[in-house]
């Protein structure tokens, strides 16, 4: 085999993997057994030992020599830092795209609010095809929101930023009402139901939507900030702090 083929094999396998753990089919703090992640996904041993060289290296992989390698997992501490890192990367890109901001920056903005509000929130069916459309239509709004930010490098910390909370925004997502229903108690009766209902309204997204249309920065930041905080709410409501996510 040949540099460039295992080059390709590697980034494969890096794609291939990486998917599978921002989704959760790959757990949070799951073991990664080389043998048994070689015979499920077809991998060789080489690009697989790559592959989780370089998620270890995204934080998305821990390693240790007694244990092997594993899921990074989720916990309140992690996300509390993550939520102030976005912070300090997308509340200046918000104000700077409001800024920039132009006729077609608005017109897709509302476009993308558009498509948001015509799709059903995870809270009222946490099923796979649902969450997947909610979290692509969501992204889309947040991303036309901060589109006419030119900040190159704040972009890609944003995107960084983003795809480690993902893993955090599915956990909250389907963990809760999968907990509950073991338990035999009722998901919408929670406080977890009601903070991941609040958090993920339509009214907030429309709110931000019009402050930004308004170019009104101080309210749009002061609304974003306070939307940020959001997921922190679910993840204290739901008591998942170091909980694995949902079975693959």
């Amino acid at each position: 085999m040949d540099e460039t083929d295992v080059a390709t094999k590697t980034e494969a396998a890096y794609r291939t993997l990486r998917q599978e753990i921002l989704e959760t089919r790959l757990r949070p703090g799951a073991p990664l057994k080389l043998g048994a992640m070689r015979e499920a996904y077809g991998i060789g041993w080489t690009p697989l030992r790559e592959a989780l060289s370089r998620l270890e290296a995204e934080r998305l992989v821990t390693s240790s020599a007694n244990k092997g390698y594993a899921v990074a997992p989720v916990s309140l501490e992690e996300l509390s830092d993550l939520t102030r890192a976005r912070r300090l990367v997308e509340l200046p890109m918000l104000a700077e795209s409001i800024a920039n901001g132009d006729e077609a920056w608005e017109t897709a903005l509302v476009a993308a609010h558009f498509r948001l509000s015509r799709c059903t929130p995870p809270v009222e069916k946490p099923e796979e095809l649902v969450i997947s459309d909610w979290e692509e239509r969501h992204e889309a709004f947040h991303l036309a929101l901060l589109a006419a930010c030119t900040s190159r490098w704040l972009m890609r910390f944003y995107v960084q930023i983003k795809d480690q909370l993902r893993r955090h925004h599915r956990i909250l997502s389907i963990a809760p009402a999968l907990s509950h229903s073991a338990a035999g108690t009722p998901w919408q009766d929670s406080p977890a139901f009601a903070a991941l209902r609040d958090a993920l309204a339509l009214e907030p997204h429309t709110a931000l939507m019009n402050a930004a249309l308004d170019h009104d920065v101080d309210r749009a930041v002061r609304l974003l900030d306070e939307h940020i905080e959001f997921t922190r709410k679910v993840f204290v409501a739901s008591d998942l702090d170091g909980a694995p996510g949902p079975a693959s």
